[in-house]
């Protein structure tokens, strides 16, 4: 197949559409042969994402029973094989076939979009505790492509970092199937105890020192105090580890989620959580 942004590229022509187009425009090469099973399979879907990029990336592919030099040059030992070249080099590359949402990852670290350096831009501000500026990018993004869930869960996270639960918990609600799936999970019951404190439904009629102290770290996530929210969150387990049948537990995970293992408190109050568990 050959169209617009996909090119079938040989040994005489590799330097100029490759090496020198790569100085413009990131270029993927497709390292194929006629007897290759599972290039059968992984072709048509570098050639659907190549026509969905529109030109933000080239696909060359280079048919290695035709170009033999280019597989010898290249170290072409298995296929299928794919090369990225960008400035004239080489800058990354895979063997085999890999699940879609993986050749997707692989495209964007060599041909990143505004959307994709506008949603690293987000989790780099989540980094660096600054959840406000990470919502903007967040939002930019999902309005470029509603259906990103990395997008989607970035701007969850940045919202229940600001204490912002009833928005979280309406993006949390029937998240997609995706890899962001599971750590969307965990962050359920936190956005929904925030809920419950916005909305102010007591959590239970009987204010006893564990209710209390247990509506106070809720307040305190409200707030962005979230060290203080969690050393309150210990204190409860260290008394009732099933607390509220587990809530306390789920909304200390969900706090670990939230802060992500970048976070340098991350890993001591991890510690923390198993010392007082287990």
């Amino acid at each position: 197949m050959t169209s617009e942004f996909i090119i079938d590229v040989t040994e005489a022509d590799f330097e100029y559409h490759v090496i020198n187009y790569s100085q413009n425009a990131p270029v993927v090469v497709d390292f194929w042969a006629e007897w290759c099973g599972p290039c059968k399979t992984l072709g048509p879907i570098l050639e659907r994402l190549a026509e969905e990029a529109k030109g933000k990336f080239r696909l060359a592919k280079v048919n290695v029973d035709q170009n033999s030099n280019l597989a010898l040059r290249y170290n072409i030992r298995s296929i299928p094989a794919v090369k990225a070249f960008r400035d004239g080099a080489m800058v990354a590359e895979f063997i085999g076939v890999q699940p879609e949402g993986k050749i997707r990852e692989f495209i964007r670290e060599v041909a990143p979009d505004q959307g994709d350096l506008n949603l690293e831009k987000g989790f780099s501000l989540l980094d660096m505790q600054e959840p406000e500026e990470a919502e903007m990018c967040f939002r930019d993004s999902l309005e470029k492509s509603s259906e990103n869930t990395r997008a989607r869960l970035g701007l969850i996270n940045s919202l229940l970092l600001q204490g912002k639960g009833n928005e979280a918990e309406d993006l949390l609600f029937d998240f997609p199937p995706s890899p962001e799936y599971a750590s969307a999970a965990r962050l359920q019951p936190l956005a929904e105890a925030l809920v419950r404190f916005e909305e102010k439904l007591p959590f239970s009629e009987a204010q006893d020192p564990l209710d209390a102290a247990f509506d106070n770290a809720v307040r305190l996530v409200k707030m962005g105090n979230i060290e203080a929210a969690m050393d309150g969150l210990l204190e409860i387990l260290r008394v009732d580890k099933h607390f509220r049948a587990d809530e306390a537990r789920l909304i200390m995970v969900a706090i670990l989620e939230l802060l992500g293992d970048k976070n340098p408190i991350t890993r001591q109050y991890r510690g923390e959580l198993a010392s007082v568990l287990f």
